[in-house]
């Protein structure tokens, strides 16, 4: 939700949320010490996706040790890893029935590994209470670390998603302990450890990006082999955070899905309110069904 702006155009008013949906959802994640970063992030789709009984896993807590700038995720010292979460989360899995399962993290730069290990087991044990459930993983950059993306792609995950999050001219703003280049890198060593890995990134607009800019990341996207690409508006959690500097129409993003899609990505999802986890079984089974080999 847009707490630090309530001047929203007609665009990005959604209807009231459906508070039951979300208190069953926190139930489920109170009773098996969860977190989602539906809730973290303040998503505005987390009803529409509790309803449905879809969520995104947020493991190794919810401090992260970086200070991006436009998440609502708490800051600080990463919290002692818990060995059992990556069974709950397959509990919670199986209850929820789910078919296409989403596990992200904090980062985590306190750890030797940055946590690629934790992410392992989490996919290893869903897996293995869930054989018919496909995976999906939103990691972050492990510091460039190669040794700790083959440990996550060692779990077997049927994609594997890191953000982009925005152009490389506002990544000192944005985003000051990540780097482009870096992020760019591990897309394309994921195609290089597992060449039939399906890779996903996305994009945040609104943040003063230019669309020659965005033409230019949707570019190194695909010279790296990024199947997926999500684009959705930035929306600023608090005054603390970077703000707004506009609303991209839906129009735009309608243009900018359908030159993505010309461009060559295989699957993309492109209106104001699409985060990371939109549709993301879909998105997969696209890209999935579009190979040739």
């Amino acid at each position: 939700m847009e707490t630090a702006n309530t001047c929203l155009p007609d665009w990005l008013h959604k209807k009231a949320p459906d508070q039951e949906a979300i208190a069953q959802m926190r139930d489920l994640c109170d009773r098996l010490a969860l977190n989602t970063i539906c809730s973290s992030a303040m998503c505005p789709n987390q009803s529409d996706c509790f309803r449905e009984h879809i969520a995104t896993f947020m493991i190794m807590g919810d401090v992260c040790t970086r200070n991006c700038r436009f998440c609502n995720v708490d800051k600080g010292h990463g919290l002692s890893l818990d060995k059992d979460e990556p069974h709950r989360v397959a509990m919670a899995a199986s209850i929820l029935r789910l078919r296409h399962v989403v596990i992200t993290s904090v980062t985590r730069d306190d750890l030797p590994d940055g946590g690629a290990s934790h992410f392992a087991a989490t996919i290893r044990e869903v897996r293995a209470e869930n054989p018919d459930t496909t995976v999906e993983v939103l990691i972050p950059d492990f510091g460039g670390s190669l040794n700790s993306l083959k440990s996550v792609i060692s779990g077997f995950p049927q994609v594997i998603g890191h953000n982009i999050e925005t152009v490389p001219g506002l990544y000192s703003r944005v985003r000051p302990l990540a780097q482009y280049r870096k992020s760019l890198e591990l897309l394309k060593n994921a195609k290089i450890i597992d060449r039939r890995m399906i890779t996903k990134s996305g994009l945040m607009l609104g943040l003063g990006e230019s669309k020659r800019e965005i033409a230019r990341v949707m570019k190194d996207l695909l010279s790296v082999g990024c199947d997926i690409l999500t684009l959705g508006q930035y929306l600023r959690p608090s005054t603390k955070h970077i703000p707004v500097v506009r609303y991209v129409t839906p129009e735009e993003f309608s243009e900018l899905g359908k030159q993505a899609l010309n461009l060559g990505f295989a699957a993309v999802a492109s209106n104001p309110f699409v985060r990371s986890s939109f549709n993301s079984s879909e998105l997969y089974h696209t890209a999935l069904n579009s190979r040739i080999y």
